[in-house]
């Protein structure tokens, strides 16, 4: 004769002392984000829980809650610490109970989008971003803002500390830092698709359902030359000053490699302007504020002309590139801030090329 065991739920309910009539809960369980390990006391565990999940749209007006019962036996807690973190639920008016029938979520109004969002670094450009994010989004949500400064490992820890409590997770995928401590991409797929959003660079290898609004650094540099070829050919020589601290995609490198290799210029990449000795009919590509400041002093202090025997573009438009008269190709961080905010509201998992276009000026 073999043997009927007994269910995990009748299992609990038997090693607790209840008495097993029906074992089938009154409503389906609902799931909560505890965790046993965790040193937060258990009745405050379950309540920051079911506040998050009420913030989240989770758990709906007039919805209700599993029994005290249901609670202790599913999670191995003691009763009393389901009921004290009722009672508070109740005090802080997230919940009402009805005699006889059990308990019931008390949202006092529709709730928000909670929406983390998180950048690789602050700078100006992503400020434009941020706010034009938010601009987008209105009262519909609220939004947390955390920093991974590039690190992979930073940005595991941040995600394992965060995932579950919000709607949406907004992320910037530059990543060069602690590759070896954290597979960022085993991270990203570990938030649902249809939670997550990337900014400013597509992930190919993630499923196509995912929301990204991104530049083709590639593509975008490439044809923004292409696109000045009238200004440009006055110059045989080009130079691109990209950083060497990896933090800056190598993208860049291979669109304005392709460009000056279609074109027939003469090229070279150096990481800074330090060195740099100017040579008449060389147009210079400059990634880093520092170093556009270097060369626009080298210009002043030669024979040369800028716009003429000397030719500067820089990336990403400032206001000080407008008065200094710089030529900027740049991509357009408030369109990216609005369309990623819009597309999130409309509940639109798509790709989105963000626009990305040169700035004529006289410095070229």
């Amino acid at each position: 004769m073999i043997a009927k065991l007994p269910s995990p739920v009748q299992g609990r309910r038997q090693a607790y002392g209840f008495v097993d009539v029906d074992c089938s809960p009154s409503v389906p369980l609902y799931k909560l984000q505890f965790n046993p390990k965790d040193k937060t006391p258990k009745y405050k565990q379950i309540v920051q829980s079911v506040i998050t999940d009420i913030e989240r749209g989770v758990l709906k007006n007039n919805e209700q809650l599993p029994s005290i019962s249901e609670l202790s036996v599913e999670y191995y807690l003691a009763r009393d610490t389901v009921e004290k973190a009722y009672r508070e639920l109740r005090e802080q008016g997230y919940i009402t109970s009805v005699q006889g029938k059990g308990y019931y979520v008390q949202a006092s109004a529709a709730p928000k989008l909670k929406i983390l969002l998180i950048f690789n670094k602050l700078s100006s450009y992503k400020k434009i971003i941020y706010y034009s994010f938010l601009k987008a989004l209105g009262d519909k949500a609220t939004v947390d803002l955390q920093i991974h400064h590039y690190s992979a490992y930073h940005f595991q820890q941040i995600i394992e500390k965060n995932l579950g409590k919000y709607n949406y997770y907004v992320v910037m995928p530059h990543f060069t830092q602690d590759l070896d401590k954290a597979n960022y991409r085993k991270v990203l797929e570990s938030i649902p698709t249809n939670e997550l959003v990337l900014l400013d660079k597509d992930v190919s290898e993630l499923s196509p359902a995912t929301l990204s609004v991104y530049q083709n650094f590639d593509k975008d540099i490439c044809e923004a030359l292409e696109n000045a070829q009238d200004l440009l050919a006055k110059y045989p020589r080009m130079v691109l000053i990209l950083p060497g601290d990896g933090n800056h995609p190598a993208e860049i490198a291979h669109g304005f490699r392709s460009f000056c290799v279609n074109y027939n210029k003469e090229f070279s990449i150096k990481e800074n302007a330090m060195n740099e000795n100017l040579q008449a009919g060389t147009a210079y590509v400059v990634i880093e504020e520092t170093d556009l400041s270097e060369v626009v002093k080298k210009v002043r202090q030669s024979n040369y002309e800028l716009g003429h025997e000397i030719g500067i573009i820089s990336f990403n438009e400032t206001t000080l590139k407008e008065l200094l008269n710089i030529t900027v190709i740049t991509t357009d961080f408030e369109a990216m801030g609005y369309t990623a905010a819009s597309l999130l509201l409309d509940n639109k998992h798509i790709k989105v090329k963000n626009p990305f276009y040169m700035i004529r000026r006289e410095s070229l």
